[in-house]
């Protein structure tokens, strides 16, 4: 249920009503918006509940929230959420770019890759430490040396630093060097994990699963908005199809769908979405087009020597390239990139 307040309501009022609905057994999320503030009551919704929350100082309605997903839904917060970490801005009329090599390989590297994207506009560094691998016999990530090298390049440039994490027990170890914490498409399901970076106050960039629908991703940002974590970002990289051109199907038009359903921002990777580095400059620019709030791309300083999907990297030339030509469509479209 949503327990829309007065706009006229006093913050003790709302205080008031939080309470009332922890004691009602409910869990309460606290939502400001422009014009007033309301709380979504999750949990039970039996109409004695409701009829008692009606009646509580400073309460205007309280209505029910019809989405399987209760925090992500525009039902409960109506205006678009901004995620913003360092000086990366993500979604309400920014588009923030994420952009680096899949894995950290060398401080070298993961330095040189740093600056490259900043020269060329992106506002964050991506970058694996902890690799998930098909085979357990590829490489599997430089795990605690390879955060170290990201936290070097993050002082060398001021980029906020976007990295995997893979299990619960690693979420104090990435967010210690972290700034935002990326949920693979593999874990996207793994509801423990989901639960801990919850708990965290770390931004989250949560990747949408090979074969999850769309409601299975937004269910998926539910857990870690349950926990009370409101900086979430979506990430559609790209579903498993019959299709053999590329390496996944990218779907975009998953962006205007998302941004019907959810406040969320979404963010757009068209590294594992085509798994071409050919294709990821137009289908960057397409993303942008199609509204997208965000871009996560992989850049390599020598993508034919990449430990991992160097096929799918960009240079740093064909990045600032590509960079020139989302830009473009940004300020067609009013869109701050950056």
């Amino acid at each position: 249920m949503i327990v829309v307040m007065r706009r006229e309501a006093t913050s003790e009022e709302i205080q008031h009503m939080v309470k009332r609905v922890e004691e009602l057994g409910l869990k309460a999320h606290v939502i400001t918006g422009t014009e007033r503030t309301v709380i979504a009551a999750v949990g039970d919704k039996r109409e004695e509940t409701r009829e008692s929350l009606e009646s509580g100082p400073g309460v205007d309605e309280v209505v029910p929230i019809l989405a399987p997903y209760k925090v992500a839904s525009r039902e409960v917060k109506p205006e678009s959420t901004q995620v913003q970490v360092l000086g990366m801005k993500v979604g309400a009329g920014h588009l923030g770019v994420m952009a680096g090599p899949c894995s950290v390989e060398s401080e070298e590297q993961i330095v040189a890759s740093a600056h490259a994207v900043k020269k060329a506009g992106a506002t964050a560094l991506r970058g694996g430490a902890f690799k998930p691998r098909t085979s357990p016999y590829a490489f599997q990530g430089l795990k605690e040396e390879g955060l170290k090298m990201l936290a070097t390049a993050r002082e060398e440039t001021g980029l906020a630093v976007v990295t995997e994490v893979m299990s619960p027990e690693d979420v104090p170890l990435v967010a210690k060097y972290a700034d935002v914490l990326q949920i693979g498409a593999r874990n996207m399901q793994n509801y423990r994990l989901l639960e801990a970076v919850g708990r965290t106050d770390r931004a989250i960039l949560l990747k949408r699963g090979a074969s999850a629908t769309i409601d299975e991703l937004l269910l998926a940002a539910e857990y870690i908005l349950n926990e009370g974590n409101p900086n979430v970002m979506l990430c559609e990289r790209g579903i498993r199809t019959f299709e053999a051109h590329t390496r996944f199907t990218l779907p975009l038009a998953s962006v205007p769908y998302l941004k019907q359903k959810t406040h969320l921002p979404v963010v757009i990777d068209p590294s594992h979405g085509t798994g071409h580095a050919y294709l990821v400059p137009d289908m960057a620019a397409a993303a942008v087009a199609v509204g997208a709030d965000g871009l996560i791309i992989e850049v390599h300083p020598c993508p034919e020597q990449a430990l991992s999907d160097g096929y799918q990297s960009l240079t740093f030339e064909q990045f600032e390239a590509t960079m020139k030509r989302c830009q473009l469509v940004a300020n067609a479209l009013d869109i701050g990139l950056g």
